[in-house]
């Protein structure tokens, strides 16, 4: 890419988004297409391709998406589907038509079989059942994998289907109706220390192993992977292999350390109870990343530093909250 490539950062306002568009402009790339939902409803198929038709973007980073953890995922099923699918299948299409170069779908690791072998490889893709709390939206993301891979070998697209570990970083959702583990946590605990509570209830059993990645280290990545040299990333979007690349740390813990960590951060002293009528989810989900690795990329953010930094955006967000409710 160059500082003048046109670039459409499909959900700029999101977690993953917000930080791939501040990647970009760290960068120097001035050309930068972005629009809000309220501008262009994705989703909306005609006006997703006048889009790509008038703007022409070169390079997509497809980052929009609806998301959340598994009361979400378990309360709206058919929204994670349909909406995902919608979105995925217009953007994939528009950017066809219009000539676009490298088109960058951000999916998920929930697309991995719900008990394959680990660290998880690329391959371990459809080689067995998925984890029941969040098929749909799993099955959506395994969809627009698909979708890259069938314009590859239908279109000679470039398209290429990145894979990240479980984000966590400033922009994210702090509501516990709908949020991930780590920004729920990150709020239970505030709240509980803000209030002398002595307890602070977690779900499930607190055994199952995660990994997590700061947004701005996805960020990192992508961008990375996007301004790959033509030998390096036609290697990746070869027809012949599915256009898969695992993103993450390659380091993991249980989610009762994770707590431990997020309560040193927070300052909550208390004690944890442990939910067991709350689903677990899948018992592990470690990310093989030697393929990225071998690229020449690594994280750069500390699991301590990035919860550390993800608190203080937690905090001037509720401060701005706080200000416009008075």
């Amino acid at each position: 890419m160059q500082t003048s490539t046109r670039i459409f950062v499909a959900g700029h306002r999101g977690l993953a988004g917000s930080a791939v568009l501040r990647e970009l402009q760290r960068q120097g790339y001035a050309n930068l297409l972005l629009r809000t939902h309220a501008e262009l409803d994705l989703e909306d198929e005609a006006a997703t391709r006048r889009f790509f038709a008038a703007e022409r973007p070169q390079v997509v980073f497809l980052c929009a998406a609806k998301v959340g953890g598994i009361l979400a995922n378990d309360t709206y099923p058919a929204d994670f589907l349909m909406r995902n699918l919608l979105i995925e299948a217009n953007v994939i299409r528009a950017a066809h038509e219009a000539g676009v170069e490298r088109l960058i779908f951000l999916g998920s690791s929930c697309i991995y079989p719900r008990d394959c072998p680990q660290p998880i490889k690329e391959e371990y893709l459809l080689t067995g059942p998925l984890e029941p709390t969040n098929r749909p939206y799993a099955l959506a993301k395994i969809a627009g994998v698909e979708m890259c891979w069938a314009y590859n070998r239908q279109h000679a697209t470039r398209y290429l289907a990145a894979m990240p570990t479980n984000l966590y970083g400033p922009g994210d959702n702090y509501d516990l109706a709908n949020s991930h583990v780590l920004p729920a946590l990150i709020r239970k605990m505030h709240e509980a220390k803000v209030a002398g509570n002595a307890e602070v209830t977690l779900w499930g059993s607190g055994k199952p192993r995660r990994e997590f990645l700061h947004a701005d280290d996805l960020a990192r990545a992508l961008v990375f992977l996007a301004g790959l040299g033509e030998q390096r990333f036609d290697s990746l979007v070869d027809p012949k292999i599915c256009p898969l690349i695992n993103i993450g740390t390659g380091e993991d813990l249980t989610i009762r350390e994770l707590a431990e960590l997020i309560a040193q951060v927070v300052g909550f002293r208390g004690r944890f109870v442990y939910d067991a009528s709350r689903p677990d989810g899948t018992p592990r989900k470690l990310l093989d990343v030697s393929r990225l690795r071998a690229l020449g990329w690594a994280p750069q953010i500390a699991l301590r530093d990035g919860i550390a930094n993800a608190y203080a955006d937690f905090l001037e967000r509720s401060k701005r909250l706080g200000s416009a409710e008075a």
